[in-house]
């Protein structure tokens, strides 16, 4: 049996809407420590907005959260920087700034949030750099880099003050299936090595099934979760219509044009 500490992250009805326009409602799951999970669904069906809601970014309409036992839905706004403190996010489009070389990017989030200066900072960046594989990369600015190189960039970025949570705002977008093959391996190894725990928004099936292990699956029309649980089981033996369209893309295709 689980107990309440085994949890990182805990949803209790919690509802997003954009002025009068409910996006979701009812939305209730677990984040178990050091698991991969994923935050699945269609197009519009509010996996972004959730994962704003997660990271600080939008306020809920109603609803409560916990991340690492702080109840963020009601912290003070030093218990909010203490969250904070313990996450990093990949955003979608990476978000590296593009007047600052890739260690000066890397370094940005310590120098901002801690008093550590000089050759630490630079020990910390170089081993966030090499950990994503990009030792040797430090002077190049982001537009110097592919797309592959950005997103790991972004990611040595967000992991600069060794998170405890790290969220993913769909990873593998704009990338070549290789490289998104590549990356999704770093991830697993990221999460073996660190024991990070880690919440990726997606719906790139490959992703899903090769690093994800527990999700729950939202829906546009339902605006709520209608599945949860390991993607392979849901794939196989769920009982919703829609759930089994999501993950056999072939179905999808073949509901839409009948």
């Amino acid at each position: 049996m689980n107990k309440a500490s085994d949890f990182i992250i805990r949803v209790e009805d919690l509802e997003g809407r954009y002025g009068e326009t409910t996006i979701f409602r009812e939305v209730n799951f677990e984040v178990r420590r050091g698991e991969i999970f994923g935050i699945l669904g269609g197009s519009g069906c509010g996996k972004s907005t959730l994962l704003k809601i997660l990271i600080g970014l939008l306020a809920p309409y109603r609803g409560r959260i916990w991340l690492d036992g702080e109840e963020t839905t009601r912290a003070s706004h030093d218990g909010m920087d203490r969250v904070i403190g313990k996450m990093g996010v990949l955003f979608q489009a990476g978000a590296l700034l593009s007047s600052l070389t890739i260690f000066e990017n890397v370094a940005l989030p310590i120098l901002e949030n801690t008093e550590l200066r000089g050759a630490l900072v630079e020990t910390m960046v170089r081993m966030k750099l090499q950990m994503v594989s990009l030792s040797g990369y430090e002077d190049y600015y982001p537009d110097e880099l592919s797309g592959g190189m950005k997103k790991r960039a972004a990611l040595a970025r967000a992991m600069a003050l060794d998170p405890q949570l790290l969220f993913f705002d769909e990873p593998s977008a704009g990338l070549d299936p290789i490289t998104a093959a590549e990356l999704d391996q770093l991830i697993l190894t990221l999460n073996r090595s660190l024991d990070t725990t880690m919440v990726i928004v997606t719906h790139d099936l490959d992703s899903i099934f090769t690093v994800i292990e527990r999700a729950i699956v939202l829906d546009k029309a339902a605006k709520t979760i209608i599945a949860a649980g390991d993607p392979k089981e849901l794939r196989e033996h769920s009982e919703n219509s829609k759930v089994r369209s999501f993950f056999r893309r072939e179905a999808m295709q073949r509901a839409t044009v009948s």
